[in-house]
């Protein structure tokens, strides 16, 4: 995360509003919840892990084995079980 001086960014007065409750420290200012986005969507990994999952899925129907599986995507035969039933 990268830090913000306020000075650059908010108005002088609310500066001064905000060093009456804190100076010299961080402030986490969270998202908007109507802004919120879910993990992965703003890097794509989300899309790119449910393109990944579709593979395997595909894969075991196809006849590959869930060891084989494991082996090729680096995953447990554990992650594998939870990849294919839950589809």
């Amino acid at each position: 995360m990268k830090y913000i001086n306020a000075k650059d960014l908010l108005p002088n007065a609310l500066v001064k509003e905000l060093q009456s409750y804190i100076q010299g420290g961080y402030i986490y200012v969270p998202t908007d919840q109507a802004h919120h986005k879910q993990w992965g969507e703003l890097s794509g990994y989300r899309k790119e892990l449910h393109r990944r999952n579709c593979r395997i899925t595909k894969e075991y129907r196809n006849g590959t084995s869930i060891e084989v599986l494991a082996e090729k995507y680096f995953l447990s035969v554990h992650a594998i079980r939870k990849i294919i039933y839950q589809k």
